[in-house]
């Protein structure tokens, strides 16, 4: 016996596979979502955790700023009292310098001259003075020149045959000369003390 199907087994099909076709649609949609909102909580996690490193290091940058702002007083403070004690040091040697002058011309004029004025005016020293011979003005010149701690760069400004009244009768002839010399100020070398030392002795 043959049996004949006459029921729509095509629209039927049709039908299922247009089913199939929505829920797989349906499906991707759904996967499509999931995985779109699984990557923007993802970004959203980054972007918060960025926005936490970047607020830390801000919080560190503004502790820098406040350290190189304190490193940048006490260097101004540092530079204040460097200034300070200069100037102390400053004060202090030219208080001390005129000592150190006559000094040193004690020890450097040889027997013969005789000093009559000195005058100083910033490191220019300027002694006028009288001398039995040509002789003493030049060794009083090399002294100067060579063993002289605070002195340095003798020149001899003038120097002439004067006559000079040793009694109410008597008179002398001498050498009247000016002397220029240059004071050099701080810190002469102390090396120097022990060989004018050894030269007297």
């Amino acid at each position: 016996m043959i049996l004949i199907n006459l029921l729509p087994y095509r629209e039927e099909r049709r039908k299922r596979r247009k089913q199939a076709f929505f829920v797989g649609l349906a499906l991707s949609f759904g996967v499509g979502v999931g995985v779109a909102a699984l990557g923007w909580l993802m970004l959203q996690t980054m972007i918060e955790q960025q926005r936490t490193r970047n607020t830390f290091l801000q919080t560190q940058i503004s502790q820098l700023d406040a350290q190189i702002k304190d490193i940048a007083n006490l260097r101004e403070e540092i530079d204040a009292l460097t200034r300070r004690q200069k100037a102390v040091e400053a004060l202090q040697a030219e208080r001390n310098m005129p000592v150190h002058l006559l000094n040193e011309l004690a020890r450097l004029t040889p027997e013969g001259v005789y000093l009559s004025s000195i005058r100083q005016s910033e490191k220019s020293v300027t002694l006028t003075g009288l001398a039995q011979t040509q002789e003493r003005v030049s060794e009083f010149m090399r002294n100067a020149s060579r063993e002289a701690q605070w002195l340095e760069r003798p020149e001899l400004a003038e120097i002439k045959l004067t006559n000079v009244a040793t009694s109410a009768r008597d008179s002398k002839r001498l050498f009247d000369f000016t002397l220029k010399l240059t004071f050099k100020g701080l810190n002469p070398d102390p090396s120097n003390d022990a060989a004018p030392a050894a030269r007297k002795g």
